[in-house]
């Protein structure tokens, strides 16, 4: 994966985690640029490329740490730790994915399951539910429409200028639908 790769799908997600942090926009753009100037110099040295996200955030974590004791700011230390500890590993997208998709009304979630979980082609899906094929496509399309939205009501995720979602999870207790 080349940098321009990593900054495509991750330099939002960190951008606004490095902004919860110190809420300052100019010193999140400085830190967001000192992230990837790391990630980009030591990419090559990452062996499980699985493991990607979890480096990259905990080198922005690093990165905000420096800067609150370059500016001798302080910053509890064991609330930072926990609050990304809890983000990563007691709720996740996951979590919020399958309440959303509970709640997809049947005439969608049954052709989006077919399609994009069991991996049949639209025209197989169409002729399963005895349904045209431009039926189905239509309540696919309209199935991950509505996943997109159910990330932004239940989470507060928005849409980039991209058009991609972008945001952090909030806690459990602070979601919508999976609470």
């Amino acid at each position: 994966m080349t940098t321009k790769q990593v900054w495509t799908k991750y330099a939002d997600g960190i951008k606004y985690f490095i902004q919860s942090k110190v809420k300052n926009n100019d010193v999140t753009e400085d830190l967001l640029q000192d992230t990837f100037i790391k990630v980009h110099t030591k990419l090559h040295t990452l062996k499980d490329i699985t493991k990607l996200k979890p480096w990259i955030f905990t080198i922005a974590r690093n990165s905000i740490m420096d800067y609150f004791k370059s500016t001798n700011q302080t910053y509890e230390l064991t609330t930072f730790e926990t609050e990304t500890n809890i983000e990563e590993h007691k709720h996740t997208e996951k979590d919020c994915l399958q309440g959303i998709l509970h709640s997809l009304p049947k005439k969608y979630r049954d052709p989006l399951f077919l399609s994009d979980i069991k991996g049949l082609k639209q025209q197989e899906v169409a002729q399963q539910l005895n349904q045209s094929l431009p039926t189905t496509k239509s309540q696919i399309q309209r199935a991950r429409k509505l996943i997109a939205q159910g990330f932004m009501d239940c989470c507060g995720f928005v849409l980039n200028e991209n058009g991609k979602l972008v945001g952090e999870i909030q806690d459990k207790d602070d979601c919508k639908v999976c609470s």
